[in-house]
């Protein structure tokens, strides 16, 4: 299973972002985190942003919306250059999650569903057969640098069971507190996308820390 890293931009510095991309070059996509402060209670950067960030890169941008009734919004980050837009499961009904994946599915990009911490793995079955990625939390959404769960193992390890056994070719990206130690973990329980933050930015050599996470 080939392993992809997705440096998370929220870790970078703001005031220098394309050169804090270029910096991540050797990964595989950038994360990309939008928080409205309201779904969680930071606040982050929103559909400009992401515009400009397209149109000074042409890595994978993996753009996951921690905001509040999303439906509201995917059509404008389409738009703006995500390839992948992850949606929370517990931001809106599962009716308007549904319609959500359909106007990512209209645009041509990629659909994912994201799991906090208190959501069980089933909850992803309705959606499971149509998405190209699921995203499980190992920590509270709305802030970075804070501690891997240990406990999401067990989440990660039955979301890859769902998926193999409904959508085989479905990616499973793990985000909060990833570092050389936790991707090891992550990996063995079945993720294959690996979003770090502080883990990569603040490394000393951000080539060595992205081909650490490799292992």
């Amino acid at each position: 299973m080939s392993i992809k890293i997705a440096p998370s931009i929220l870790s970078a510095d703001f005031c220098n972002l394309e050169q804090e991309i270029r910096r991540i070059r050797t990964a595989d996509w950038v994360h990309v985190d939008v928080m409205d402060g309201a779904f969680v209670p930071n606040i982050t950067i929103g559909v400009p942003v992401v515009k400009s960030i397209r149109r000074h890169t042409d890595m994978f941008l993996d753009v996951h919306l921690m905001i509040d009734k999303p439906l509201r919004y995917v059509e404008a980050f389409c738009k703006a250059g995500a390839d992948l837009l992850s949606i929370h499961l517990e931001a809106d009904h599962p009716t308007r999650i549904a319609e959500a994946l359909k106007v990512m599915e209209a645009h041509g990009v990629k659909k994912a569903v994201a799991l906090r911490p208190i959501t069980s793995p089933e909850a992803i079955l309705p959606y499971i057969d149509q998405l190209d990625m699921v995203l499980v939390m190992t920590v509270e959404p709305g802030f970075g640098g804070q501690a891997f769960m240990t406990r999401q193992l067990d989440t990660i390890a039955r979301v890859r069971e769902i998926i193999d056994a409904h959508n085989p070719a479905c990616d499973l990206e793990v985000d909060g507190g990833i570092n050389p130690v936790t991707a090891r973990q992550v990996v063995e329980a079945g993720a294959n996308v690996l979003v770090a933050g502080s883990s990569v930015y603040g490394a000393p050599d951000v080539e060595l820390a992205i081909q650490a996470l490799r292992g």
